[in-house]
Parts: structure tokens; C-alpha cells; sequence
């Protein structure tokens, strides 16, 4: 079997055609040269030199060895480089799962550093629901989540990178939308926009539970999913709103964002991947991310 070796040899003698000149570029024995160049002519069945007392002529037949045999290598060094920076976590392709709240800040940013690292890394986007993207992972339709905590299946690994406390939203000339922190039982027989059970559990059991915590259980007046949704609806004069600080970034001019007094559990962004499939790329997008965290958190809060 002809390996890369033996054409390595044989491209030396094309090159110099000399082998003693071959040899010395090989740091290796002459007769051991022409014995290698020999076995390869048997090997393929027919000559690739005519060899005179004074010099060495390439063949048809070894011309075209020679030319194939530099892509050959070209290709190989081409092939270990790639396999090299792969296994580095700076070639490949990543599939990301993000919720749309991640849009508001936190995702732009994270795409804009991460194209200027791993620029031979191809990024493909898909926008889901944590519980979509739960079961894309564990189908390997994606291989990364950007999503909240949440109950998950046990074989995806969750790590959270990011708190995103709750505040309030407060409809622009609501009388507590210049306070600088409000009780939430301030708001117990206010109209609340709220978020959706089936659509958005996590935010709404936990808005739920912090009301009841506060005494009282909140007057909803109508339900959304997205943040932007809801934030947008108070904006409309709908209500009022417990949502993720994540949502100030959208900048609403009907909305005023207010601090909650009460001790509450932020709702924290993570990163999910399939437990034992945490690849080289995956690490790679998780060290950006934790960068852009960094420079995003107030000073003692990373």
C-alpha cells in the first residue's frame, strides 16, 4: 500500500531529479532512497523515472504522480490545520437556540464578538422557547441554547451566565413611575398585565408567587407571552407589569421601570448543550459569552 511517506521520497527525486541531492534533502541513505522509489514503481505496476549514468528524467506516468501527489499534500496540510483548530474550537459550525428576550442586548453583542474571534466558525441562528429548545437539543437539531433556567430534561446541562433581576413596569404617568423602588403590595388592586401560563411558565409562576409572597394575588386584566408584548401593553395603559430588567433595553416611551423593594430571585440566562456533547465550538461561544456578560454587568456584580 502506497503511503505519504514513499510519495514524499519520490516528490524529492522528481524535484532535484538526483538522487543524491534527493537523499541529502531527505537526511536519508541514498540506496534507501532507490529502494523506496523502486518498491513504489512495483507497487503502481509501471516506472515513473528513466535513470541514466548521468542524470534522472521524469516519465509520463511520474509527472502526473508528482502533480497529484503536491495537492496530496497541500490537501493533507490543508486537512491536519483544520483538524488542528477544530479540536481548538476555531473552525466548525455552531447551531444556537435563542429566546427573543436575548435580542434585547445580551445576543447582538454576543454574535458581534464571537464573529470577530472565531470568524471560521459558522453561526446558525434558530429562535425558540426554552421548552423548545429543550427538546432541539436532546433531537441535536441544535447544539446550543441561550435560554433561562429552568426544569430540564436531566440529559441537557444548563449553566447559567447571567442574573436578570425583575422590575417593575409602570405605564408613564402612573403615579409610582418616579419612585425609586416600590413594595409590590403597593400594586395589589392595580390591573396586571400578565405573563401567559402555557406560554411563558417560568415568568409567570414566579410574578405569581412574589405577588402572594406580597399578600395578595394579582388582578389580571389580560395576558402575553414575549416581554416585548407586555412591556408594550403597558405602554398602552393596560396595567402594570413585574418583567425581567433584560426588557429596559427595549427603551419603551410610555414606560417607566421601577425597582422592587420586596427581596425577589432574579431569573437567570444560561447556556444549555446535551450532556457529553460539550464540543470544542461550544466552549469556544461560552467563553465569548461570559466575556460579554462581564463587560455588560455593573462593577461587583459578575
Amino acid at each position: 500500500m502506497t503511503d505519504i511517506r514513499q510519495l514524499r521520497y519520490f516528490q524529492a527525486v522528481a524535484e532535484e531529479l538526483h538522487f543524491g541531492r534527493a537523499a541529502a534533502r531527505l537526511a536519508i541513505a541514498q540506496p534507501a532512497l532507490s529502494r523506496q522509489i523502486q518498491q513504489l514503481e512495483q507497487e503502481l505496476g509501471t516506472p515513473l523515472l528513466r535513470r541514466t549514468q548521468r542524470r534522472v528524467e521524469l516519465l509520463p506516468a511520474g509527472a502526473l504522480l508528482l502533480e497529484r501527489s503536491r495537492a496530496l499534500q497541500q490537501e493533507l496540510a490543508r486537512t491536519l490545520s483544520d483538524v488542528r483548530r477544530t479540536g481548538a474550537g476555531e473552525l466548525g459550525r455552531l447551531s444556537l437556540g435563542f429566546i427573543h428576550s436575548s435580542t434585547y442586548g445580551l445576543l447582538p453583542s454576543i454574535i458581534g464578538r464571537f464573529r470577530q474571534q472565531y470568524p471560521a466558525i459558522e453561526l446558525q441562528l434558530h429562535e425558540l422557547p426554552i421548552t423548545a429548545q429543550h427538546a432541539a437539543l436532546l433531537r441535536g437539531t441544535i447544539d446550543l441554547g441561550l435560554l433561562r433556567v429552568q426544569a430540564a430534561p436531566a440529559e441537557i446541562e444548563v449553566v447559567p451566565v447571567m442574573p436578570d433581576p425583575f422590575v417593575l413596569a409602570l405605564p408613564a404617568k402612573h403615579p409610582l413611575a418616579q419612585a425609586s423602588k416600590v413594595r409590590l403590595k403597593q400594586l395589589a388592586t392595580e390591573p396586571f398585565v400578565m405573563f401567559s401560563k402555557g406560554e411563558a411558565p417560568l415568568f409567570h409562576a414566579r410574578v405569581q408567587a412574589m405577588c402572594e409572597q406580597a399578600g395578595f394575588s394579582p388582578l389580571v386584566v389580560q395576558h402575553a407571552t414575549q416581554i416585548h408584548t407586555v412591556i408594550g401593553l403597558v405602554g398602552a395603559g393596560l396595567g402594570v407589569a413585574v418583567v425581567p430588567a433584560s426588557g429596559r433595553n427595549l427603551r419603551p416611551r410610555q414606560v417607566r421601570f421601577v425597582e422592587i423593594a420586596d427581596k425577589a430571585e432574579p431569573v437567570h440566562v444560561a447556556l444549555g448543550w446535551r450532556r457529553g456533547h460539550e464540543t470544542p465550538a461550544i466552549r469556544s461561544f461560552r467563553k465569548v459569552t461570559l466575556e460579554v456578560v462581564a463587560s455588560l454587568m455593573p462593577p461587583g456584580h459578575h
